[in-house]
């Protein structure tokens, strides 16, 4: 029996036509349309990046957004994306540093930690996945506690985070932890989700 994974639907064609490896891309585009999360020249980090959608949008907003306005030179920012995977052949700029490795690695940390600090840090990294979802919402708690420390510790004071999450009880406890550190933190289910999936997104806007 099939399922609507096995075939593409209106957001992985429009992925596709618009030149973008993966259909996640437009949760991005929906985050950032309602909290304002991208600006000028803004230094971004880009966690679980592979195949590369969400930092391929970033680049090209980044870009828009810097060759903007007035004469003045392009400001273009910086996108620095790492996961142990690599990126899709295509997704690559002058502004894009790529760091392949274990985000929990000292080595890796430490060579994300020497391109920042960071306006902005995004995750849609998701687990390897078991269909059980006890194992899997627990594993995707795991990756949402390790993108949190990233945003704590190399976002700069005023910078904003977005980290998917699957839906579970622990929701509650991680934006409380996220309240913490951002002057707003909040749930939110772009309309690109499937509407299938138990996965939402945890914002935090202004850290602390």
């Amino acid at each position: 029996m099939g399922n609507s994974y096995e075939k593409p639907d209106y957001w992985s064609r429009k992925a596709f036509s618009e030149g973008y490896p993966a259909r996640s891309v437009y949760k991005l585009k929906e985050i950032d349309e309602k909290f304002g999360m991208i600006k000028k020249g803004y230094s971004v980090l880009d966690l679980g990046a592979a195949p590369g959608s969400w930092t391929t949008f970033l680049l090209r907003t980044l870009k828009t957004l810097g060759s903007s306005g007035s004469s003045e030179a392009q400001n273009l920012g910086k996108v620095v994306s790492c996961d142990l995977n690599p990126l899709a052949k295509d997704v690559r700029a002058e502004n894009l540093v790529f760091i392949q490795g274990d985000l929990n690695e000292k080595a890796i940390v430490d060579r994300i930690r020497g391109e920042g600090p960071f306006d902005l840090v995004v995750c849609d990294a998701a687990p390897l996945t078991t269909g059980n979802r006890v194992v899997d919402t627990a594993r995707s708690q795991g990756l949402v506690k390790m993108a949190i420390w990233y945003a704590q510790v190399m976002l700069k004071t005023g910078g904003n985070f977005a980290v998917k999450i699957f839906q579970n009880g622990d929701q509650q406890a991680l934006l409380k932890m996220m309240r913490e550190i951002f002057t707003t933190a909040k749930g939110f289910k772009p309309v690109a989700c499937r509407s299938e999936s138990f996965e939402t997104y945890l914002i935090g806007i202004k850290k602390k």
